[in-house]
């Protein structure tokens, strides 16, 4: 199926954010790579955000809308650019990022019902609770800015007494001369 790639390049997305009900977030290890995320995937012309998140969540591990409850969603699209070295440039149009609706799910269902076989090629293959800031620490650097701002933005419906402090953004050390 063909990507959603808007007229500036941005190819549509959802983000996933799964609590456990408490203080944890699902993070999940890309299928036979280092990398670590939250579930996501390209929102297909003439889909809603909302249908895309149930379709990328059943392909991505498993889960079904019963399985979860919709806690938020961000009000608008959060954006990313793309490092040049992972922009494909002989596609057409060309994907400079990614522009993305995030949301915070709860899981409902017990968490035997995480799965990565749902399609032939999967995107993970291991997973893990992590604590809530977690993610913004450890996933890969041009993806961090988007990951905190959903974080912020969603962290006020899963916590009632607000989400714990985040932690300042990591600061790039300058090489040594």
């Amino acid at each position: 199926m063909a990507d959603f790639i808007d007229e500036e390049g941005y190819r549509a997305n959802v983000g996933i954010i799964l609590t456990n009900g408490s203080t944890r977030v699902f993070w999940a290890g890309r299928a036979g790579r280092d990398g670590w995320q939250f579930p996501q995937g390209g929102i297909r012309p003439g889909e809603s955000a909302t249908a895309a998140m149930f379709r990328e969540l059943n392909e991505e591990i498993g889960l079904e809308s019963d399985d979860v409850e919709i806690v938020a969603s961000t009000k608008g699209w959060l954006r990313y650019r793309l490092p040049r070295r992972y922009m494909r440039r002989n596609s057409s149009p060309v994907c400079v990022g990614q522009k993305q609706r995030w949301f915070m799910l709860r899981l409902l269902s017990a968490e035997s019902r995480v799965r990565f076989d749902t399609t032939s090629h999967p995107e993970f293959d291991r997973w893990r609770w992590v604590d809530y800031w977690h993610p913004v620490r450890e996933v890969i650097y041009f993806k961090r800015r988007v990951y905190r701002r959903a974080l912020q933005e969603l962290g006020q419906f899963a916590f009632p007494d607000g989400p714990p402090p985040c932690p300042p953004p990591r600061r790039r050390r300058k090489p040594a001369s």
